[in-house]
């Protein structure tokens, strides 16, 4: 999708409220779980980023978007932002750093510096891996202007591929990673009974001046920027499909008046982390995120122990 262009309805075969990812294989697997015959997966550690730049007029900050492809064992069709999972060598301690250090961050997202760099690292290169933003410069006071490029492509296909880290990224390019750029927003960790599981940081960002997005990712087929307002309203309608902690940071951001007023805001948003309980109760199949109650399905059982109806 072009940026800018209205986004179109998902085919996606999963039967969501709205536009909720709901895919047709929960309920075995929630019951499974529930019966001991299912052992939860260990969640990897991942990063992903709202990136905002102000709308014209004044009409508040849009939020860059990709749409997952069908093809995608997770969440395909869905709606979300650029990110993915940490490369263990986002520890490297030779990563250029500006900005709050390692410990101002660990103490914000409560855990060690040698996470909380990781996470942020993370949160920076994926940005560039699938958007071709990049959240560094020369200096603590700079920031790369156009990435885009036979050069930048090279340098970023190498990242995609592993064949390059980010701290070598940086230093080939005399560059740091301006941390002062992001701001901690959510954490939410995918459900129990899911074979593919995520421990997800969310991160807002304005988008540098002199940058432009582009849909450089091979896990999506379409790219866009729309208003918080208007992407949750395409959810509301069941015309956008998404998963529960990508509609609730949406909303989040529609106080908002500009991409400068929601990254101030980062500082105070509740980063204590969200995880989906699913149990049996009374017959049903009870799935629920606490302190989201909008996102509560049932599942009436056709007998004890018996298939989901």
């Amino acid at each position: 999708m072009p940026n800018g262009q209205e986004p179109q309805p998902s085919q996606d075969p999963a039967t969501p409220a709205g536009g909720q990812w709901y895919p047709p294989e929960w309920p075995d697997r929630i019951r499974a779980l529930a019966d001991g015959a299912l052992t939860p997966v260990p969640p990897k550690r991942a990063a992903t980023v709202m990136l905002l730049r102000d709308g014209e007029g004044g009409t508040g900050p849009t939020v860059h978007m990709l749409r997952r492809r069908a093809s995608m064992a997770f969440a395909g069709g869905a709606y979300a932002y650029p990110g993915g999972g940490v490369d263990p060598r986002d520890e490297d301690h030779r990563i250029g750093w500006a900005g709050p250090s390692r410990r101002d961050w660990a103490d914000r997202m409560g855990t060690d510096p040698a996470t909380a760099q990781a996470i942020v690292c993370g949160a920076v290169r994926e940005t560039f891996e699938e958007a071709g933003v990049l959240l560094a410069g020369e200096s603590a006071d700079t920031v790369v202007g156009d990435t885009t490029g036979d050069d930048w492509e090279a340098a970023r296909a190498a990242l995609v591929a592993r064949e390059l880290s980010f701290a070598e990224f940086l230093e080939r390019r005399g560059l740091v990673l301006r941390s002062d750029l992001l701001g901690a927003w959510a954490r939410w960790i995918t459900p129990e009974f899911e074979p593919r599981r995520y421990d997800t940081w969310f991160f807002v960002a304005a988008l540098p001046a002199g940058q432009r997005t582009r849909n450089a990712s091979t896990e999506a087929d379409r790219t866009v920027w729309i208003r918080p307002a208007d992407a949750a309203a395409g959810y509301d309608k069941g015309e956008l499909l998404m998963m529960p902690p990508t509609i609730t940071t949406l909303r989040s951001l529609e106080p908002y008046g500009s991409a400068a007023e929601a990254l101030a805001a980062a500082s105070g948003q509740d980063l204590a982390p969200v995880l989906a309980r699913a149990a049996i109760e009374d017959g049903e199949l009870v799935l629920s995120w606490p302190g989201h109650d909008e996102f509560t399905k049932r599942v009436r059982l056709a007998s004890p122990g018996g298939a989901p109806a």
